[in-house]
């Protein structure tokens, strides 16, 4: 590579001299030649020519002159190629120090000047920050100026001498050395810009190329941090502080959260545009404290039931992610948990709307699972707080919510349910089957549903045989086959009944033996399979007495050892009846049909005659007179009238009876649950858990022989599947003790010795 050579053929050490501010002021400069060859470097050695006396003198003034003429914002006849040159020339010949020194005086007076100039400036806040910005600006442009015809200094003598500062950071050091020196110019400008910052917060218009500009200006001096940033989060923290407090009084919580998202928003914008991106998380931090973390108790005690209580999931989702900015999920969960349980208590424990309990907690259950999928993003915590608090409040009543989900599914799974689909049916199984598992006392619900499901069954009023088997399987997956071993063994009893009743009728002493005009369908249930049902002595019709003699003796000869007994409260008949104007069916009570058939030979009976000729239990019979005679289908006239049946009273048959349909249906009194048959099903469920709690204690004993009162107590609330309290549970250690199953050790009375 050839650089320009200055030098003739004959001389080649003659020196070249450029002529600067005219005169003798010659600088000789050494031109090389560089050659290549198989990549050595030569280099020709030059001797360097010796310098005019007065030439570093006339030089820098000359540079004195523009550097004066550039602070001055006057012109200059110098040319700045000239200038350049002038400065490399005193870098080659080693005078860079002075130079250097010369320079920075230089630009110290003048900054010194242009600082001073702003002191005392008695004028508006935004007058006086854009005089700064234009001192700023200038001094700026100048020295970029000059750095760009002192160049040489930075390449040369900058880079050799590491403890030299570049003509671009000298700068910055001499302006911020004399604005340290004017406090007053600082602190009035932190100030306004301060100022200039709340008035943007406030909704007033600024300037923000201003702010931005000053602000860099405070980060390129390196004094950002400790001039501005700290009085600027100190400002922000007593501003936001103060709205805090005032919003809280005069907003709604949707309103304040509102307020909240949108401060963090501009904060956001605002470091984006002026404020240096460092205060950004320091910044938000304070606003979030200020605005989120000290109202977090008042949010929640002002805003939060409202909000659950109108559903609006996204005010909670809201709530939930400025929550989770400041560590608050926690208070937000636990308020969840407060709500749910408190909200879920007034369902529960209110026994005047028992009927809408089922429905009323899974609509609730359906609105929390919506805010946890829409508002808390699915969190585990959250979920997990939901379930918990619903087998709380699920369990307050300990078994009056299992008995009325039991009940709950009847009214779902019997016929009737008109414009339901079998795809709707089983989304209510499934939401049901979720209230199910927050149930301790799953016996209890176990009792009930199986006392439905054979009234269901026997009755044929199931609305699908394949929903009632969809739910016992889905039972049998929740619980296991032990729970629904019964329910199961239910629906092969109806099936074989189909199997015997068709058999029967193509027998020979069903051909033979029976009386005309009558059908008889009989369900042969299993023992241990179905509810326990009191026996109910009724005086049958001859007819019907010799049908169940021939259908004994047909089962008996088909299954020898089995012994059969009737049971007459689950009967239902349909009788043909002959009124003045029509004909009619009527769909009864096996009671019920009992006392009708008396009206074929006898035009009026009193209380006495029937309770005497049908053998049925006092209180049975009036319910089912009731039915008759003072219900919305009577069949019956009753003398007096009156809702209830007293002794004495008279009865006829009503032949002048009307109705649109040709069935009529007569509400079967057996199939209205009674306060004694609930009663009655608690007690029995009640007496399962004492033979469940001795026979685990048994087993626990017959293991380990030997053992504690508290281990004992201990072991039992692991193994046992129902509610049950540590005095009950002491009971029945008695009562094993007595029976001389355990014995007290003699040495200590707290511990148990089994006794093989």
């Amino acid at each position: 590579m050839m650089l320009k050579y200055g030098g003739t053929k004959n001389n080649q050490n003659r020196s070249v001299w450029n002529d600067i501010g005219g005169g003798d002021n010659r600088v000789p400069v050494m031109k090389m030649v560089k050659k290549i060859k198989h990549n050595v470097y030569m280099r020709t050695h030059m001797a360097t020519p010796s310098l005019p006396t007065n030439f570093e003198d006339t030089t820098w003034d000359n540079l004195q002159s523009a550097i004066r003429a550039i602070f001055l914002k006057q012109p200059f006849s110098f040319d700045l190629e000239r200038l350049y040159q002038a400065v490399d020339n005193l870098c080659l010949h080693k005078l860079e120090g002075k130079l250097y020194q010369r320079i920075e005086k230089e630009c110290e007076e003048h900054i010194s000047v242009a600082l001073q100039s702003l002191v005392g400036q008695d004028t508006d806040l935004s007058v006086f920050l854009s005089l700064v910005e234009k001192c700023w600006q200038d001094f700026c442009d100048q020295m970029l100026m000059i750095r760009s015809i002192a160049l040489s200094l930075d390449r040369k003598y900058v880079i050799q001498n590491p403890n030299v500062r570049s003509l671009w950071e000298m700068g910055l050091q001499l302006f911020r050395k004399h604005l340290s020196l004017s406090p007053d110019v600082e602190q009035k400008t932190v100030t306004a810009l301060l100022r200039m910052i709340e008035k943007e917060r406030l909704a007033e218009a600024v300037n923000r190329t201003l702010l931005s500009h000053l602000l860099k200006m405070f980060t390129a001096l390196g004094i950002y941090t400790e001039s501005f940033e700290k009085h600027f989060l100190e400002c922000t923290s007593e501003f936001y502080a103060a709205e805090g407090m005032k919003y809280m009084q005069q907003y709604d919580v949707p309103e304040y959260l509102k307020h909240v998202e949108g401060r963090l928003h501009e904060e956001n914008e605002r470091c984006i545009l002026y404020i240096d991106p460092s205060t950004r998380k320091p910044l938000i931090s304070t606003i979030e404290k200020q605005l989120l973390e000290r109202h977090t108790i008042g949010i929640l005690d002002k805003g939060f039931t409202p909000l659950m209580d109108g559903r609006r999931t996204e005010d909670l989702q809201r709530m939930y992610t400025l929550f989770s900015r400041v560590n608050a999920l926690e208070s937000l969960r636990q308020a969840l948990s407060s709500y749910i349980r408190k909200t879920g208590q007034k369902i529960v424990m209110d026994e005047e709307k028992d009927k809408d309990m089922v429905q009323s907690l899974l609509d609730f259950k359906a609105s929390l699972d919506i805010v946890w999928e829409e508002s808390y993003c699915k969190n585990e915590s959250f979920g997990n707080t939901i379930k918990d608090s619903f087998e709380h409040l699920i369990n307050l009543r300990q078994n009056r919510p299992a008995e009325l989900i039991a009940k709950f599914l009847d009214e779902k799974l019997r016929a009737g349910n008109k414009g339901t689909s079998e795809e709707e049916l089983e989304n209510t199984l499934e939401k049901v089957l979720v209230l199910f598992r927050f149930i301790q006392g799953k016996d209890v619900f176990e009792a009930f549903y199986k006392k439905d499901l054979a009234k269901r069954l026997l009755l044929g009023k199931s609305a699908s045989i394949d929903a009632e088997k969809s739910m016992i399987s889905k039972l049998k997956t929740e619980c296991g086959s032990q729970f629904t071993n019964k329910l199961e063994g239910m629906f092969k009893d109806i099936e074989l009944s189909k199997e015997i009743n068709e058999s029967f009728k193509q027998s020979s002493q069903a051909r033979t033996k029976l009386p005309s005009g009558i059908e008889l369908s009989v369900h042969v249930l299993t023992t241990g399979y179905w509810p326990t049902y009191p026996p109910m002595d009724v005086k049958l019709p001859h007819e019907l007495n010799v049908y169940q003699d021939i259908f004994k003796e047909f089962y008996l000869s088909k299954y020898s050892g089995r012994r059969l007994m009737w049971q007459n409260s689950l009967g239902h008949c349909v009788l043909k009846a002959d009124f003045t104007k029509a004909k009619k069916e009527l769909a009864v009570s096996l009671f019920q049909a009992v006392v009708l058939m008396l009206f074929n030979d006898a035009m009026k009976l009193s209380f006495e005659d029937i309770k005497d000729s049908t053998g049925i239990e006092d209180k049975e019979l009036r319910r089912t007179l009731q039915s008759l005679a003072c219900g919305k289908v009577r069949i019956l006239h009753k003398y007096p009238k009156g809702r209830d049946v007293q002794d004495g009273d008279e009865f006829d048959f009503n032949d002048t009876f009307t109705a649109p349909l040709y069935r009529i249906k007569v509400n079967a009194i057996q199939m209205k649950e009674t306060v004694e048959e609930n009663t009655s099903t608690t007690e029995r469920v009640f007496q399962d858990r004492q033979y469940q709690i001795d026979a685990a204690i048994v087993r626990i004993m017959k293991t380990r022989k030997v053992l504690s009162h508290t281990l004992l107590i201990t072991e039992l609330f692991q193994q046992l599947k129902f509610p049950i309290k540590p005095a009950d549970l002491k009971k029945r250690i008695e009562s094993l003790i007595d029976r001389e199953y355990l014995e007290r050790d003699k040495s200590n009375p707290q511990i148990y010795n089994y006794l093989a």
